[in-house]
């Protein structure tokens, strides 16, 4: 007969109109403009940071935090990478770039 009680329904009326009241606020705000907008943005910024840091560690330009050791001075590491690789992708891609304009170039004319 609990069930039936018109208290006990109105109190599970409201605490549903509650929480589908949070489940919609919660759904809105997810798809808002300016939720995306701003989770847009966090995403590229995270992703251009994580290019700029890979780059920048193939070409040996990031400094790295190193092992203190005995000498509590030096704080970033002196190797230097093998740029080797870097070098020999980029003259492929130059020189891919220049058969493509020489190859459009005799076929126009």
């Amino acid at each position: 007969m609990a069930d039936t009680d018109p208290d006990e329904l109105e109190r599970r009326i409201a605490r549903t109109r509650a929480e589908l009241a949070q489940t919609v606020d919660a759904i809105a705000d997810r798809v808002s403009p300016r939720r995306v907008a701003e989770r847009t943005v966090a995403d590229v910024k995270s992703k251009a940071g994580h290019l700029v840091a890979s780059v920048g560690d193939a070409l040996g330009v990031t400094p790295r935090p190193a092992d203190y050791g005995k000498d509590m001075d030096q704080v970033w590491e002196d190797e230097r990478p093998d740029l080797a690789p870097v070098l020999i992708g980029i003259g492929a891609v130059l020189v891919v770039g220049a058969a493509i304009v020489l190859w459009r170039r005799r076929r126009r004319g």
